[in-house]
């Protein structure tokens, strides 16, 4: 029963789409896989048979070619303005909750205990579980409310991948400083690093993969190029989502599009050295 964690230097790092082709990948080679996310934030959910969850897991979830139950986002947060979210748990609508209340008195007790018992129940049915992160580990004034990265990696027994959006700038930066603002027994978590949405030469990013290693004494395992992809994009501060409808047309499409970005991430990650993390 195996694991493997995407986390980000910050939201929008691609993390998602990363989970997606991992799970395409991984499924292709005959793994039994799953995605999940701890607690996802976003007006964009996937409605299946009495729940609801993030339409990103959905879609990762089509990636793995697995069946999309409430398991694979445990806990969703539907914002409703100032610091207020509906909570979703195991698919089902729970209660409003102001963010001081689900953080300092919620997550740390039933949240972090409902998305273990779903995280568990994924173990005991698949070879594989790809579990996403949320933010950037490294948010140290929420660190000890946070169960959708470091907390969730150390109780799953995860190793990480960081991935870094170079196309925003500051990637190594951001790297590195993530990686120092973590506690210890978490940096030890981390096993390497992605850079995403790279545009040009790839050959130009040497001194900065040795000056990581350096400082790290972690490698870059992979640099995926800027590429458009016909995916739905979650919510978030730099996207304005759309509205999907779940019909053949547009999940074949999707399907579809979840190849290509399997096959591009495939050939610009060292896939090798990734099971070698997840033996």
């Amino acid at each position: 029963m195996k694991s493997l964690m995407i986390q980000g230097t910050s939201s929008g790092a691609g993390k998602s789409t990363l989970v997606t082709a991992l799970c395409r990948i991984f499924s292709n080679k005959g793994f039994s896989v799953a995605p999940f996310k701890s607690q996802n934030m976003s007006n964009y959910a996937y409605i299946g048979k009495g729940f609801e969850i993030s339409r990103a897991q959905a879609i990762q979830a089509l990636g793995a070619r697995c069946e999309i139950t409430s398991d694979l986002n445990p806990i969703m947060l539907k914002p409703l303005g100032d610091y207020i979210s509906y909570v979703y748990l195991q698919g089902k609508k729970f209660k409003k909750m102001h963010a001081t209340e689900y953080y300092k008195k919620f997550v740390r007790t039933q949240g972090l205990q409902i998305a273990l018992k779903s995280f568990y129940k994924l173990q005991q049915r698949h070879d594989l579980v790809i579990l996403e992160g949320a933010g950037s580990p490294a948010e140290i004034n929420l660190a000890k409310f946070d169960i959708a990265n470091m907390k969730m990696a150390e109780k799953a027994k995860s190793p990480v991948l960081l991935v870094s959006d170079i196309d925003r700038g500051g990637s190594f930066a951001s790297i590195v400083g993530t990686l120092a603002l973590l506690d210890k027994k978490y940096q030890k978590l981390v096993k390497g690093f992605v850079i995403n949405k790279f545009r040009g030469d790839v050959t130009i990013l040497a001194p900065g993969f040795k000056k990581i290693k350096d400082k790290t004494k972690k490698s870059v395992i992979g640099v995926i190029p800027m590429s458009d992809f016909d995916l739905p994009e979650e919510d978030s501060l730099n996207v304005k989502a759309k509205n999907i409808v779940w019909n053949k047309k547009n999940l074949d499409n999707i399907d579809q599009e979840i190849d290509k970005l399997s096959k591009l991430v495939y050939s610009n990650l060292n896939i090798k050295a990734i099971e070698m993390m997840i033996k």
